[in-house]
Formats: structure tokens, C-alpha cells, sequence
């Protein structure tokens, strides 16, 4: 989908940190999380939420009062008299609600359209449903994050089996796995944390956990990210035996809220002294059963194509990568170099909270490019369901 008007004002793009499941934010509901990072992203950037015209929510892992979360999010930012779509899309969550945003500026709405992703993997729902016919009535159950990481029910093959299939169809390596892995974290630990963390500081939104009545905790970084070594890579097992994806080459649950504002791009720049990121384009794209880490590829071409340019006319990559084999998929599909993409690390290393990753890998995108005075920026990456989104962007003065 091409788009002529919608941008996203520099800087008004964000991210919490991310915490591996079971960690500081377990317990802090994401509807609870999107409020608190929403509003001190706002209020950090001098932001009424008065003037948020529409908000698109996105989630997609139940919390309690989910079924009312666009409209309570909004009222407890401040935005009392705003709703908005609720959108669930897996891990193309975050692309599907920037491309509904864009889509209002389009139609003529110059109001802000805020959007909002949230979600915590951990300590997901146990939702029961009923069965009067079974024998004695008995309910038939689910574990919503569990259940649904084991197995996808159309293609009955678990993620990880997507990634091996691939690996074997395309010939990819465990050494090539392995590099890629170690290059993501070098990436990470030498690009996205150095000056004590100036690049995320740029984005990044501290969180306050609650720790009984008198205290909180201050989150400020990503927690559960592994310290990775060629010889500590070398040294796992394979999660599939006889197979070639480690736990060190694949990503971890986490817990997680992003947002960003979209709006026209002459309201853009009344917002950002640092100029815009236009959205030129959004492509959606579904590949083969159980083939999922092929997906981006053709999202991305999807995506570029609706946008009038090639790969060669890109000045930064960000890929939402589940498996070290996604990026070695997309070079060599798309002719891009692995040490050209994911400049401060990726959801690989920092982890994966589903609906808010892509936000997140947004937001790089957009800070990416600013540091290097503005160009063309794609984010592509898969989802469940053997599918992909992406996102082409241009930031300018």
C-alpha cells in the first residue's frame, strides 16, 4: 500500500525496554505498561494527549480488560474522548496498526493517530472452552502463549521447525547460523549500548514497576539479554536434534510496549525540529506452509515495489529476525549484505514480545537514519502463519 501524505514526526517513536518472560514486568499487565509508557512518551516529548485525534491499539496476547482496551487506554492517557481499532496480527501486529494510521491520514484526517503496542508473554492466559457434547461435558482448554509457540494449528509445525525447514531447503549452515547470531549481539553490544546507551536513550522509555505501596523499581534497559561468544555458540545442542538452530540463534518470549505518532507531514513538522520520516509503503505478503522465515522477502518487495524503489536505493535495514536464518534468507534473496542490516542488534538478541517488536524496530529505523542526516529505511520481518509485513520509510528535513 503507497502512501502520499502520512509521517511520523523524528522522535516521536518509542520503545520500553524489553524484558525476557518471567522477568521484572511478569507481573505488570500490558494494558498497565502501554498506559504508563504511552503517557510518559507523550509528556517527554511535550505531547497533550489532547491532541490525539484517534488511537490504534495493538496486542496480541489477552489481559485482563482487553476487550475495552482501545477506549480505556485512551482514557487513562489523558485522551478520554478518543477511540480507536484494536488490531491482532502475531509478530505483523505493529506494521498492521502503522498501516491503519497511515491509512486515516490518507483519507484527509490531519489529527494525530497515535499508536499503541502492547503485550507480555509471560504468565499468558489459560482460556477454557466449553464443550456440553464432549463425554461428561468437559471443557476443552488452551494456553495462549504456550500452545500456540508449539504449534501452528493450520501448518502443525512449531516455529522453530518453520526455521529448520528453511535452513535445509536453502543449504544454510550451522557456522553461517552461528556467525550471524554473533554479529547480531556484537551489533547490539558495541552499536545500540555504547555512551551508556546513547542510541536507545533516543527512543528508549524508562518504566516504573510497582513493588508494593512505597517503592518501584526503574527499568531503564533491556533485561535477559545472554552474553554470546563464538565458543559458548559452538557449545548448544540444536533445539530440533539432527537440526542446526540453537537456543543461541533464535530469540526469546519477552514483555514489551511501543508506540509511535502518525500524522500528515506538514503537522509532522509543526512537531519535530529534527524532521520526518515519511511512510512511503507497506507490503504484506504469505509464503509456503511451515516457511515462515521466507516471509519478509517478499513483504519487503511487496513493500518496495508500492513504494517505486529497488533494495540498492535503501540506506537502512531492520528485520524483526525470531531466527539468525531469516537474515541470511533475506541477503541472499535480496542481495543485501547481513553486515548491512540491524546496525544496533535486533529482536534476535534484545528479545520478542510479539506486537510491540515491529514498533520497536521502527523507532531504530527512524533514530538509524537520523544519526546519519536522513534516507530510505525498510523494516521487514515475519509473523505467524507463515507470513511477513514491512515498512518503507524516509526520513527527511
Amino acid at each position: 500500500m503507497r502512501f502520499e501524505r502520512a509521517a511520523v514526526p523524528v522522535g516521536f517513536a518509542w520503545s520500553s525496554p524489553f524484558a525476557r518472560w518471567q522477568g521484572p514486568f511478569a507481573e505488570l499487565s500490558s494494558l498497565d505498561l502501554a498506559a504508563a509508557v504511552t503517557e510518559r512518551a507523550l509528556a517527554d516529548r511535550g505531547l497533550p494527549p489532547s491532541e490525539v485525534a484517534s488511537l490504534v491499539f495493538g496486542w496480541t496476547v489477552p489481559q485482563e480488560g482487553s476487550f475495552y482496551g482501545a477506549p480505556t487506554l485512551a482514557a487513562r492517557i489523558g485522551a478520554g474522548s478518543v477511540t480507536g481499532p484494536m488490531i491482532s496480527q502475531a509478530c505483523a501486529t505493529s506494521v498492521a496498526c502503522v498501516q491503519a494510521a497511515a491509512a486515516s491520514v490518507e483519507t484527509g484526517e490531519d489529527g494525530l493517530q497515535l499508536v499503541c503496542v502492547t503485550d507480555r508473554t509471560s504468565n499468558g492466559p489459560h482460556l477454557v472452552f466449553p464443550a456440553p457434547s464432549s463425554p461428561g461435558g468437559t471443557p476443552r482448554s488452551e494456553n495462549w502463549v504456550m500452545e500456540n509457540f508449539r504449534r501452528d494449528p493450520w501448518a502443525g509445525k512449531s516455529m522453530v521447525e518453520t526455521a529448520e525447514r528453511v535452513a535445509a531447503e536453502a543449504g544454510v549452515t550451522r557456522e553461517e547460523i552461528d556467525a550471524v547470531a554473533l554479529l547480531r549481539y556484537e551489533q547490539y553490544h558495541e552499536a545500540a549500548l555504547a555512551n551508556e546507551r546513547a542510541f536507545q536513550r533516543q527512543y528508549m522509555v524508562p518504566v516504573e514497576v510497582p513493588r508494593g505501596k512505597r517503592r518501584a523499581d526503574v527499568v531503564e534497559g533491556d533485561v535477559g539479554v545472554h552474553e554470546t561468544t563464538t565458543e559458548g555458540l559452538a557449545a548448544l545442542e540444536p533445539v530440533v536434534p539432527g537440526g542446526v538452530v540453537t537456543f543461541g540463534a533464535q530469540t526469546h518470549p519477552a514483555d514489551g510496549a511501543a508506540g509511535l505518532v502518525v500524522t500528515s507531514s506538514e503537522r509532522a513538522r509543526t512537531l519535530s525540529h529534527d524532521g520526518i520520516a515519511r511512510i512511503l509503503a507497506t507490503g504484506v505478503a504469505r509464503v509456503g506452509k511451515a516457511e515462515m522465515p521466507k516471509a519478509p522477502v517478499p513483504a519487503a518487495r511487496a513493500a518496495l515495489d508500492a513504494a517505486g524503489l529497488r533494495i540498492d536505493e535503501v540506506d537502512a535495514v531492520t528485520t524483526h529476525n525470531p531466527f539468525a536464518v531469516n537474515d541470511i534468507y533475506f541477503s541472499r534473496q535480496m542481495g543485501h549484505p547481513v553486515e548491512a542490516m540491524n546496525e544496533h542488534g535486533s529482536s534476535l538478541i534484545y528479545g520478542h514480545p510479539q506486537g510491540p517488536t515491529g514498533a520497536r524496530l521502527i523507532a531504530e529505523l527512524i533514530e538509524t537514519l537520523r544519526r546519519r542526516g536522513g534516507g530510505v529505511g525498510l523494516f521487514t520481518g515475519c509473523a505467524a502463519g507463515d507470513t511477513g509485513a514491512a515498512v518503507v520509510l524516509r526520513v527527511e528535513d
